[in-house]
């Protein structure tokens, strides 16, 4: 889900009272200050007073009634998919991990021969340019990895989908050099082959995209580069 459904998700077990005044929900709060423990804190606001998205009711509570409320948000415009989240039920994610695996699969071009590099552009046919759509559409919102179980229980050393989906893009741009190094960092058990097809990655892209199917053609492109080297 997101902020932007509308609040009817986030108070669907909770009767309005005539006057709109409403229970809204329970959060989970780590702590205030140091040495206080966790808590189920409730908040009532007044719908009268609220626009209609779920977004709007954490807005009016951090601003109006509990400054320490802590969500993730960003554009408001269902672009960049900041306020994604599991609604009765989720938390602020930690991205450093997802950084970190980000950064580990070097997500950009890279070239043997680097005499021509900053002298002339790399040139790409528009039939191989056309093999990259889908891939290269991804914002790195990280909504598919923090909806895929396998990532949840196995983050740190499973890269998650969309890590996964922005390495293949390179592995199959015909203008990138280091396809072979890119497979041979996945060849662990839990780096790639974790993904057990679940598929809530692709089910829950903002963008429409398909991550599940990026990790399957990665496996596939696994095996001929193992076989590869096998006979070599």
């Amino acid at each position: 889900f997101s902020f932007r459904e509308p609040l009817s998700l986030l108070f669907r077990s909770t009767a309005l009272t005539m006057n709109g005044v409403c229970r809204a929900g329970r959060y989970y709060k780590a702590y205030n200050k140091a040495g206080d423990k966790p808590c189920m804190q409730t908040y009532e606001i007044d719908l009268n007073k609220c626009g209609p998205m779920v977004l709007d009711a954490l807005i009016k509570i951090k601003n109006e009634i509990d400054s320490t409320l802590t969500f993730r948000r960003s554009c408001r415009e269902g672009i960049c998919s900041s306020c994604a989240t599991n609604i009765n039920g989720g938390s602020v994610p930690d991205l450093n991990n997802f950084y970190a695996q980000y950064k580990f699969t070097e997500p950009y071009l890279k070239k043997k021969d680097e005499s021509q590099e900053g002298k002339q552009q790399y040139l790409q046919s528009t039939e191989d340019h056309e093999k990259l759509d889908g891939l290269y559409d991804c914002i790195l919102c990280a909504c598919c990895s923090t909806s895929c179980p396998s990532y949840w229980w196995n983050g740190d050393r499973y890269l998650g989908p969309v890590v996964l989906m922005q390495a293949y893009c390179w592995m199959i741009d015909s203008r990138d050099d280091f396809t072979e190094e890119h497979l041979a960092k996945l060849q662990d058990p839990f780096s790639l082959y974790h993904c057990h097809t679940i598929m809530n990655c692709t089910r829950t892209c903002p963008k429409g995209l398909n991550p599940g199917k990026a990790i399957a053609e990665i496996k596939k492109m696994l095996v001929t580069y193992k076989e590869k080297k096998v006979a070599a």
